[in-house]
């Protein structure tokens, strides 16, 4: 079945769906927390491994998810995924105790893990170059307008329902993105079938959740804290043997593949490993073991290399807002929390204009000049926001929100593009995966530096010498809890401080996002080309492969 006309859009729009769902479920936790903590007696560190459970597996899954969808069938592994989705919404909504719902969170994170890929791996199936990155524009813009939507949405449920109504407001939405993506979208899998690499799933996933753990607990304790610093370390050390291993079996594939030479490209080599791995036993379906998790020619592409680290640079630089703008609209402006989401609104109506001027801008002048240009902007409204002070209100949030969403927009979708080009059908469930784990990581990383880079300026600027130990603590523990003690004390000169402290931590937070964005649009000027060129002809290998695994009646 080869999908044609508007049913490809349609099916784009089911998985925009899916994945704003899953959006909206990572933020709309957040605000329960404080419920949560009364009505199922949780302890602090059982909040935050409500949050961190989901995050954790999210991360580590992504690749052999990828991998899964590659061998078995990309549609199939994601209603499942949708599936189990749901069923994990309902056992979170029904959860009796801590241990229910931190379970219940691990399945989430699971079925999250096959969405998220395996929504953008079909998408080079489905759309030609020339669609593609506004096909890929709808499902990303859909997981960031998830953010808003998440505490406005959450906000209302949890002011007019039980906590349990955050989760169940997944199911229609999701049984609604199952029904169309069961309908229009078509079934895609490697044609080869790729053998599954369990050493590889191993150490991909113990290194990622290593990492991810300790960069988390970096984020809750401080980057001096031993136990984060050990388990991000050993994470790194496994992923450091996991590309040596990726890397060993990536040779033995090359060697065994007499069509790939080294200085063919990605997808041609890909293609062409694939043809000869359905000559040789050894590398087919039965016996693909030997065959990596992640080709490591892939990075051989600059294309797949750079989109894939400016895409994780955005995330990261835009995670900074995600973090501190709540904070700033609760804590400092007063607002509550379907207040603040609502004056979130102004960053995606930024996103939204700049990803119909991206998609003109690639057009005209290749991926070089809506990336660099993208991060210029993103910089001029992190720059703006950067002079934020105590006297400015929401109008002076709203413009550099808005300009930072521009920025956004503008470069996240030919980011994701140059990546995805050079994927072929054959491998791009695990291509994808690659892309979205390093996204993961990325985000998961700038929410630990900026985090602590803001809290270390608020906690430079807070005095509490003289002060109750009790209040001493709270202050000094963040804007939120610093803001409470002050209102309990009755102290306005006391709430002020707090409040300046958190606007200077939050301005220098801003420029350190500030300079890794001028830092990355310079990368892209110099290491991206130009004005889009004819495309780069394709071996017979990979135009076999690509067209073979376009579609699986």
């Amino acid at each position: 079945m080869k999908v044609t006309g508007n049913r490809r859009w349609w099916a784009a729009a089911a998985l925009a769906l899916g994945a704003m769902v899953i959006g909206i479920d990572g933020t709309v936790l957040s605000l329960a927390l404080p419920t949560l903590a009364t009505d199922l007696h949780a302890s602090t560190s059982e909040l935050q491994w409500f949050v961190d459970a989901y995050l954790l597996v999210l991360g580590a899954m992504m690749l052999p998810a990828g991998l899964l969808g590659d061998r078995f069938g990309r549609k199939k592994l994601l209603l499942g995924a949708l599936t189990i989705f749901g069923i994990g919404s309902l056992a979170c909504a029904y959860a009796n105790s801590s241990g229910q719902l931190i379970a219940a969170r691990i399945l989430l994170g699971l079925a999250a893990a096959f969405v998220l890929p395996l929504s953008i791996s079909v998408l080079p199936v489905m759309f030609e170059e020339h669609e593609r990155q506004r096909a890929i524009a709808v499902v990303a813009s859909a997981a960031m307008v998830a953010y808003p939507v998440g505490p406005i949405l959450g906000g209302w449920l949890l002011t007019n329902y039980w906590w349990g109504s955050v989760f169940l407001i997944n199911v229609p939405a999701i049984a609604l993105a199952m029904l169309a993506v069961g309908l229009l979208m078509p079934e895609s899998r490697g044609e080869m079938r790729p053998g599954l690499d369990p050493a590889g799933v191993l150490l991909s996933t113990v290194g990622l959740v290593g990492l991810s753990y300790g960069l988390i607990e970096a984020g809750e304790r401080g980057w001096g804290d031993l136990r984060s610093i050990a388990f991000s370390l050993a994470g790194l050390a496994v992923l450091a043997g996991f590309v040596a291993w990726e890397r060993r079996l990536t040779l033995a594939s090359r060697r065994a593949s007499p069509g790939a030479s080294p200085g063919a490209s990605p997808g041609a080599s890909a293609g062409a490993a694939g043809v000869a791995r359905q000559a040789r036993p050894g590398f087919a379906g039965t016996g693909g073991g030997r065959q990596p998790l992640v080709d490591l020619d892939l990075f051989r592409s600059g294309s797949f290399t750079w989109g894939t680290v400016f895409s994780t640079l955005l995330s990261f630089c835009l995670i900074g807002l995600l973090f501190a703008v709540p904070q700033y609209f609760q804590a400092v402006l007063g607002y509550d929390a379907m207040g603040a989401g609502l004056r979130l609104l102004p960053l995606i109506g930024g996103l939204i204009v700049g990803l119909g001027a991206g998609d003109r801008i690639s057009k005209l002048s290749g991926a070089r000049g809506a990336i660099s240009l993208g991060f210029a902007v993103l910089t001029g409204g992190l720059v703006v926001a950067a002079f934020t002070g105590t006297g400015d209100g929401t109008g002076y949030a709203a413009t550099w929100l808005a300009i930072g969403g521009f920025g956004f927009g503008l470069a996240l979708p030919p980011a994701m593009n140059a990546a995805l080009s050079r994927l072929t059908g054959e491998r791009a469930g695990v291509g994808s995966a690659v892309i979205q784990a390093v996204r993961q990581v990325g985000a998961t990383f700038g929410v630990a530096l900026l985090g602590s880079v803001l809290n270390s300026a608020y906690r430079d600027h807070v005095h509490v010498s003289g002060l109750p130990a009790q209040v001493s603590a709270a202050v000094h523990d963040g804007v939120a809890s610093g803001a409470a003690a002050a209102a309990q004390l009755g102290s306005a000169d006391l709430l002020a401080m707090v409040r300046s402290a958190f606007i200077h931590g939050m301005d220098v937070m801003v420029l350190v996002s500030a300079g890794i964005a001028i830092v990355a649009g310079v990368l892209a000027l110099v290491f991206l080309p130009g004005r889009p060129g004819r495309p780069e002809p394709a071996g017979p290998a990979e135009e076999t492969a690509a067209e073979a695994t376009r579609t699986v009646a």
